[in-house]
C-alpha cells in the first residue's frame, strides 16, 4: 500500500500497484491539460499552466500526486522527446552559423553565475563545498524550458534561438564537469584532475563525433530510415536512435537530452524530415507535460513561510537572473541588441538542472534542507519569469 501513497497519495490496497500508477498518470495528464488550456486562453505559454498544475495537485496543495520514481521516469522521457523535437527543427548548418557566438555565450554565461553564487554563499558564511554547490546550481540553463517557450512563440528557427541551443549544449558540458568537481570535493575533499579531464574529453568527443558524423552519414544516405524493413513506419528507427543516443549520453556523464537533441539533428538531415515531424507529434504532445508538471510537484510551498528562506530565495533568484542574462547578453552582442537580449533571457531558466545539482548536494550532506528548498524555488521562479520576459523582448 505504501508505494501507492508515494505515487498518488491515495491508498488502493486491493487494486495493486498498476492501478496506482495509472491513476497518477491520469491525474497528471488531466491537470496538465486543464492548466495548459487555461493559460492558452489568456494568451500565456502553456508550460506555466502545466507547472502550476503540478503545484496544485502536488504535496503543497491537494496532495493527490507525489513526485515518485515512476513519474520521474515519465518526466525524464518528456524532456528527452522535447529535445528530440527541437533537434528535428535544427540543422547542423544552423548551429555552425552561430558556433563562435554560442561558445562565448555558453562560457561567459557559466562564469558570471558561478563566481557570483560562490561569492555570495561565502559572504554569508557557508563552507567552500556548500558555496561551490550554490554556484554550480546557478550555472546550467534548462534547454528543455527554453525550447518549449521558443516553440510556443514560433521563433525556434531564428538566429537567436539557434544561438541559445548551441550555447545550451556547451553549457551542459561545462555544468557536468563543474558538478563532477563539486561532488569530488564534497565526497573526497579533493579533485582528481585527470578524471575531470577524461570526462571533458569524452563529452566533447561524443558531441563532435555524433553531431558531425551522424549528420554527414544521413546527408549522404538521406533514405537510411526508409529502408524496406522500416516501410511500415520510419518513426520506430528514429525513436530507437533517440533513446539510444540519450542513453549513451547519460552513461558518459552528459545529460540524456544532449543525445536526444543530436538524434533529432541527425534525423533532420533525412529527405522527409517533415513526415517525421508529423509522426512524432503524438509523442511530443504526450510526454513533455509530465516534465513540466513534475517540476511543480517538487515545490514545497510551506517552507517559504520562513522569512529567512523567503529572503534567501529572493536574493538567489535575482542573482541567478541578472548574472545569467548579463553573461549571455555581453557574449551575444555581435547579434545586435535585440537578439542579444533574446539570448540573454533565453538562457535564464534553470529548471530541472538546478534541482538536480541541489539534490546531489543535499544527498552528499553539503546542502541543508532550507538551502535545497531555496535552490528548488529559484529553479522554478527562473522558469516562470522567462515566458513573459521573452514575449516582451520579442515585441521590441
Amino acid at each position: 500500500m505504501e508505494p501507492l501513497r508515494i505515487l498518488t497519495g491515495i491508498p488502493l490496497a486491493s487494486a495493486g500497484p498498476t492501478a496506482g500508477v495509472l491513476l497518477a498518470l491520469f491525474a497528471v495528464l488531466l491537470a496538465a491539460k486543464i492548466g495548459a488550456e487555461l493559460f492558452k486562453r489568456i494568451g500565456q505559454p502553456t508550460l506555466i499552466g502545466e507547472i502550476l498544475a503540478g503545484v496544485v495537485i502536488g504535496p503543497s496543495v491537494l496532495g493527490l500526486v507525489h513526485p515518485g520514481e515512476t513519474l520521474q521516469v515519465f518526466a525524464d522521457l518528456g524532456v528527452v522527446f522535447l529535445l528530440f523535437w527541437v533537434g528535428l527543427e535544427t540543422r547542423l548548418s544552423d548551429i555552425r552559423e552561430v558556433g563562435g557566438i554560442a561558445t562565448r555565450v555558453g562560457v561567459l554565461g557559466m562564469i558570471l553565475p558561478l563566481v557570483a553564487g560562490f561569492g555570495a554563499a561565502k559572504a554569508f558564511g557557508d563552507s567552500t563545498e556548500t558555496s561551490l554547490f550554490v554556484g554550480a546550481s546557478l550555472v546550467a540553463t534548462s534547454v528543455g524550458i527554453t525550447s518549449a517557450v521558443l516553440i510556443g512563440l514560433g521563433v525556434l528557427k531564428t538566429r537567436a534561438a539557434r544561438t541559445i541551443l548551441g550555447a545550451a549544449v556547451i553549457d551542459d558540458i561545462l555544468a557536468m564537469v563543474l558538478l563532477a568537481v563539486a561532488t569530488g570535493i564534497a565526497t573526497e575533499g579533493n579533485v582528481d584532475v585527470a578524471s575531470i579531464a577524461i570526462v571533458l574529453a569524452i563529452a566533447v568527443a561524443f558531441v563532435v563525433f555524433v553531431g558531425l558524423g551522424g549528420t554527414r552519414i544521413v546527408a549522404r544516405w538521406p533514405d537510411v530510415f526508409h529502408a524496406p524493413r522500416f516501410s511500415e513506419s520510419p518513426l520506430l528507427p528514429a525513436v530507437i536512435l533517440c533513446l539510444g543516443l540519450a542513453a549513451v549520453s547519460a552513461q558518459i556523464g552528459l545529460a540524456a537530452i544532449i543525445g536526444a537533441f543530436l538524434a533529432g539533428m541527425i534525423v533532420a538531415e533525412t529527405r522527409d524530415r517533415h513526415d517525421f515531424e508529423a509522426e512524432i507529434q503524438p509523442l511530443y504532445a504526450f510526454f513533455p507535460p509530465f516534465f513540466f508538471v513534475f517540476i511543480g510537484l517538487s515545490v514545497d510551498i510551506a517552507a517559504f513561510a520562513d522569512l529567512e528562506v523567503l529572503a534567501a530565495l529572493a536574493g538567489i533568484t535575482l542573482l541567478a537572473i541578472v548574472t545569467k542574462f548579463a553573461g549571455a547578453w555581453i557574449a551575444a552582442r555581435p547579434l545586435g541588441r535585440r537578439d542579444a537580449a533574446i539570448v540573454g533571457v533565453g538562457m535564464v531558466p534553470r529548471g530541472e538542472v538546478g534541482i538536480i545539482v541541489a539534490g546531489i548536494g543535499a544527498t552528499s550532506g553539503v546542502i541543508s534542507q532550507n538551502l535545497f528548498t531555496v535552490i528548488v524555488g529559484m529553479s522554478i521562479l527562473t522558469t516562470l519569469v522567462v515566458p513573459p520576459l521573452l514575449r516582451r523582448v520579442l515585441k521590441t
